[in-house]
């Protein structure tokens, strides 16, 4: 037996005895995934919490990541392995977190010892919540026109401003933000902070969605008062974390692509509204085509995202590509909940009964219209695909 063949031998038999039965369940809505922070409310479903904890203390909510920053120091074949797994007793993740996809690889790459010291273990464990300042009232797609300043003063920065789509800024313990130290150059000017969410002359207000939901925030800077020791690289070269951070993001975003843990959902909607004929075939044949369709492709997208975590986790992955996969799991996402809604027909309207859980179709359905936009919307990716990947010539 090699030794892949013995780890995978030994985290079968860990995931069997320690992943709690109600974590292998499909995620059915926001109360279902498990951000973490200080803020978390387990007593719903204190399985949330023994099941992040059992992964964090082998370093498996962050499986790739060095043991010494709260990772599990895995392989990329040890962690493609872990990955397979969990999907085979459809295990749901541990841990949603911006601290994970977002903030951490950056620091990773940029951060100073004690930074990531500091910082990653306790995203690893779940103990801290991450919100991500960037955008602004004016600075959305271009978004090194940021006007929010960060004026030195002694050992600290003095911030001011607004941001915007601030994605669950009110849950938030802390904030990776880009901020304005410079004027002399727009990109060259950037900065990037963290700090807390507690700090004095921070606030948020929720912006209400079509969905009904809340997510997202504006976020208010009034002299808030922030270490210089937690900025991230350089001073004026912020804009250089931000550019790969936003990479990770992409990457991130594209995942709502893929179908997550437990059956198939879509197929499974579709044949208790619909039915089957006598052939054992859903009984609506052009939904029937559309839903095959849909497989090939998630299938086929499935497949080169795991090539694309080979190749990312290897430094082969173009660095163009994370816009090519946050495009296309975008429109897959999309393309998934018009067809829960299609499938579901009128049923599929009702916005807050119990039998609907309260909208969740169509909320959800409304809420993929903004896939599209954020993370950089479809029409950047696709100027970067033509000019990075393609290699077309401009206009």
């Amino acid at each position: 037996m090699s030794e892949l063949d013995t780890f995978r031998a030994q985290t079968r038999a860990w995931l069997e005895e320690n992943v709690p039965h109600s974590m292998r369940q499909p995620v059915r809505g926001e109360g279902d995934a498990n951000w973490g922070g200080r803020k978390a409310d387990y007593s719903k479903n204190p399985d949330q919490k023994l099941y992040m904890d059992r992964m964090a203390s082998r370093g498996w909510t962050v499986p790739d990541w060095p043991t010494e920053y709260g990772g599990g120091g895995l392989s990329p074949a040890e962690a493609k392995i872990l990955r397979e797994e969990m999907g085979r007793i459809k295990a749901r993740n541990p841990l949603n977190s911006f601290g994970i996809s977002m903030l951490g690889p950056a620091l990773l790459k940029y951060g100073t010892e004690e930074q990531k010291l500091e910082h990653l273990p306790k995203i690893a464990r779940g103990e801290i919540r991450w919100c991500q300042g960037y955008s602004e009232p004016n600075a959305g797609s271009d978004l090194a026109g940021l006007q929010t300043s960060a004026v030195p003063d002694g050992d600290d920065y003095i911030v001011n401003g607004q941001k915007v789509w601030t994605s669950y800024a009110d849950k938030a313990d802390w904030i990776f933000c880009l901020v304005r130290t410079s004027k002399e150059s727009k990109q060259g000017g950037i900065s990037f902070l963290l700090f807390d969410m507690d700090s004095p002359g921070v606030s948020t207000k929720p912006i209400l969605l079509i969905s009904g939901y809340s997510p997202f925030c504006e976020t208010f800077f009034d002299n808030v008062r922030v270490p210089k020791k937690n900025r991230i690289h350089e001073e004026n070269k912020g804009w250089d974390v931000a550019k790969y951070l936003l990479g990770h993001e992409r990457e991130m975003i594209s995942g709502m692509g893929l179908a997550g843990p437990g059956g198939n959902p879509l197929i499974e909607g579709a044949i208790a509204t619909i039915g089957l004929n006598d052939r054992g075939e859903l009984a609506d044949p052009l939904l029937r085509g559309q839903l095959a369709l849909f497989e090939v492709r998630s299938k086929a997208f499935r497949a080169m995202s795991e090539r694309f975590i080979d190749e990312l986790k290897a430094g082969r992955a173009h660095p163009a590509q994370p816009s090519m996969m946050k495009y296309y799991g975008t429109e897959l996402n999309k393309s998934r909940h018009e067809l829960v809604m299609a499938s579901g027909g009128s049923d599929a309207l009702e916005w807050e009964s119990e039998r609907s859980n309260h909208g969740a179709a169509p909320r959800a359905w409304l809420r993929t219209k903004a896939n599209s936009i954020e993370g950089g919307t479809s029409e950047v990716q696709l100027n970067i695909i033509a000019k990075r990947i393609l290699e077309l010539p401009g206009a």
